[in-house]
């Protein structure tokens, strides 16, 4: 009993943050319950975002009931490639990913040939509410096909990988790099078999690694090294994220983004309750810079003053990164 207080006295020394903290410290306290459906639902997310003019996927319809699903040819049109998902899908289930057609058919991103009856099939389960959550019924939204940054061909394996941002209160705290394997069936899902790597939030290079719960420094599939990679429009990244408190008005947020070859940094949905593998890719805890962002929030409270998301993006630089910047 006394190895593990000690234990936990250690972790709690360097800041590691437990469920049991980030529930009762930051999720409950900063994320108000009637503002959930704002980040539980991706179309709800993706109106948002467009009416605020932040980059996202573009989305090419959505399909609410079954008799709806008979619009799927107007909405992908002669289209190639495109994404069904489902709005309130999590962990990437129920996604289905086109890359191609073929003759009369169409090719999914691992290869598969399926039918358009196949394609309806997953829509009619979407809407059933097989992959939403608490199995309520949902909406299946159609969009873009997101082509990944050239940057990742050599530490991915097929699907795309995403970059997740932790924000508090519009300042981003930490960062990490999601990138799919073999194991994870080419989903950028760490509870899937996906790796983890840490990104620093000055800079935008990839820090070391964490594949089930294993430091690692290589990609199994690739053997490529996952550290020392600078990864492209870092600061844009960082704009997005500090921009989307305004966006949905939650204070304790994981920001999802996806690097597209032509379209550049796109947010891809945000999470209320992001999980904290993020501290074993940065080998840092939250804690310690969640409590730093308070304290600076009381400080400007007490003159009366509000950062922009471009201000808030400097001081996460400054402060949280392990190569610093200047701070304006």
């Amino acid at each position: 009993m006394f190895g593990l207080w000690k234990t936990w006295k250690a972790l709690e020394a360097r800041g590691i943050m437990g469920i049991n903290r980030r529930n009762a410290d930051y999720v409950l306290k900063y994320n108000r319950r009637s503002l959930y459906p704002i980040v539980d639902d991706k179309i709800i997310t993706k109106e948002r975002a467009i009416a605020a003019g932040i980059h996202v996927p573009e989305m090419f319809g959505v399909i609410s009931t079954e008799k709806e699903i008979d619009k799927l040819d107007e909405i992908i049109g002669a289209r190639s490639d495109f994404v069904i998902k489902p709005a309130q899908g999590a962990g990437g289930d129920g996604i289905l990913v086109v890359a191609d057609r073929f003759e009369e058919r169409f090719r999914t991103v691992s290869g598969k040939i399926i039918s358009r009856e196949d394609i309806e099939h997953q829509i009619s389960s979407i809407l059933t509410g097989l992959y939403s959550l608490g199995g309520h019924r949902d909406r299946a939204l159609i969009e873009y096909r997101v082509i990944p940054d050239q940057i990742f061909k050599s530490i991915s394996y097929e699907g795309v990988p995403d970059i997740r941002i932790i924000v508090l209160m519009g300042y981003p705290v930490m960062a990490m790099l999601r990138l799919p394997t073999r194991q994870s069936g080419g989903k950028a899902n760490l509870h899937q078999g996906a790796i983890g790597v840490g990104v620093d939030l000055a800079t935008g290079v990839t820090l070391r690694g964490t594949w089930l719960n294993n430091i690692i420094s290589k990609h199994p599939d690739t053997t490529n090294a996952v550290d020392g990679v600078q990864l492209p429009n870092w600061d844009g990244f960082m704009r997005l994220a500090a921009g989307c408190y305004e966006l949905c008005g939650l204070g304790y947020i994981g920001v999802d983004m996806v690097l597209d070859q032509e379209k550049g940094p796109l947010i891809l949905e945000l999470n209320a309750r992001p999980g904290l593998n993020i501290q074993i890719a940065n080998d840092c805890g939250l804690t310690l810079r969640t409590q730093a962002v308070e304290k600076h929030l009381e400080a400007l409270a007490a003159e009366g003053l509000v950062e922009t998301a471009e201000e808030r993006m400097r001081f996460a630089q400054g402060l949280f990164g392990h190569v610093p910047v200047t701070v304006a």
